[in-house]
């Protein structure tokens, strides 16, 4: 799936600000090496349902086993592994009986002390493969999870591994063991060891995503193949808003563009920016936040919402509009599955410009059935021109006045709003009162 920096941006996806953030907010993995597979999840969503589905099956399989996936893997452990690597030491011995193994102790104290304490770390990072690696026999994986078991079983294979393993944690070893095991990892195992740790990053970070699934409640979508674009989403709500309220969406080609009114705070962006997230989810293979999803595989999402002016090329807010327009049309005419996410189009111009400029656009958008779009607006007047057109929807979010107090329901309805609550709110405020005393 193709999403560009300003549609991530867009999206919350990756935040300057860490707590407001997808990426923040479902991080569960436990090792460097995890976070990092897991950006790279985030950074490429799947375009095939195949892969899609694939994911989906190994987050559940990790939610089923949860408590044998690594427990004795942690991020200290792996730094204590790449660590015993990096480390110049005395060479080891290369017999490991008492004599030697014991003059090496007295001799070179310090690197028999490291050696003897990473190899701790290496029995639990062997033990916590092998546990993971041993579902593969328990329940039936698919083949991108049992390829990489599989391969973790292969490189555990040499005896002197199994040797370390069977060692309760927190046994002492003898000297003669710290020479043979410590020889071993050293001057045998580094390549299938740095191997294993960037296999284990993958199953941390799907870890991750299970986890954050099973933490807020993410349900899978069901994804429907279909030529044509489609989502029906039941009690969707946006993930980084603690008590968010929840909508029904329908959308595909015979109903494909929202047209969005209602007053500022009503709940328009928040609704637009929840279909996007949902959907880019889905096409990480994971939950979404819902109660329900279907969807069709989508080619790509593109948003304009948080235009900006660039005061060092010169450009102002309204040109960028117009270019960030430019490049969506341009994108989408390839007749592929795109998911247009408008936010207030054309802020930066008057508003009989606004009207003119947003109608020509909504005209030419409205042609391609191979995209979903969502536009919202406060130029509610050019709905009535637009409404002969049959696959356009119209739904507003409510306002309500009570006691000269606004109260924002969320609540997503049919029809078109005309809310005028900008003086309103200068009143509420109080800076009529304040102009008044000038």
């Amino acid at each position: 799936m193709q999403i560009d920096k300003t549609t991530y941006s867009d999206l919350s996806v990756f935040q300057t600000t860490d707590d407001y953030s997808l990426f923040s907010k479902l991080d569960q993995t436990r090792t460097v090496g995890g976070r990092i597979q897991l950006l790279e999840f985030f950074n490429h969503p799947f375009s095939q349902t195949d892969k899609i589905r694939e994911t989906q099956a190994i987050l559940q399989i990790i939610r089923t086993y949860v408590h044998e996936w690594g427990p004795s893997i942690s991020n200290g452990t792996i730094m204590v592994m790449e660590r015993f690597y990096d480390t110049p030491l005395d060479q080891l011995p290369a017999s490991h009986d008492p004599v030697s193994a014991r003059i090496y102790k007295l001799l070179h104290t310090s690197d028999y002390a490291l050696t003897r304490y990473s190899i701790t770390h290496f029995a639990d990072f062997i033990r916590g493969m092998f546990s993971i690696a041993a579902i593969g026999g328990k329940t039936s994986c698919p083949p991108l999870l049992k390829n990489l078991m599989d391969r973790v079983i292969k490189l555990l294979g040499p005896d002197t591994l199994h040797a370390m393993i069977k060692k309760k944690p927190g046994e002492k070893l003898v000297p003669g063991e710290v020479v043979e095991y410590g020889n071993f990892i050293r001057n045998h195992f580094k390549n299938s060891a740095l191997t294993l740790i960037e296999i284990y990053g993958m199953f941390d970070a799907w870890y991750s995503m299970a986890m954050a699934g099973k933490e807020f409640n993410l349900v899978m979508p069901e994804f429907l193949d279909t030529e044509y674009p489609f989502i029906e989403v039941k009690a969707l709500h946006h993930l980084l808003l603690p008590h968010a309220v929840s909508y029904d969406v329908h959308m595909d080609p015979d109903t494909n563009f929202f047209f969005l009114t209602g007053a500022n705070m009503a709940g328009k962006s928040t609704f637009i920016r929840s279909v996007g997230t949902a959907l880019f989810l889905a096409h990480l293979g994971m939950g979404v936040p819902a109660d329900s999803m279907k969807t069709s595989i989508f080619d790509g999402i593109l948003s304009n919402i948080n235009v900006v002016d660039n005061l060092v090329k010169g450009e102002s807010y309204f040109f960028n509009e117009v270019q960030r327009i430019r490049n969506t049309i341009i994108q989408i005419s390839d007749k592929k599955k795109w998911l247009v996410l408008i936010d207030e189009l054309f802020k930066g111009t008057n508003v009989q410009d606004a009207m003119k400029c947003s109608s020509t656009v909504i005209r030419g958008l409205i042609k391609i059935r191979s995209s979903l779009f969502i536009l919202s607006t406060h130029l509610y007047e050019i709905g009535e021109e637009l409404r002969f057109y049959p696959n356009i929807c119209f739904k507003y979010f409510e306002t309500r006045i009570q006691g000269g107090q606004l109260e924002f329901p969320y609540q997503l309805k049919d029809g078109i709003s005309n809310d005028r609550l900008g003086y309103l709110i200068l009143e509420r405020e109080k800076v009529v009162e304040l102009l008044e005393k000038l």
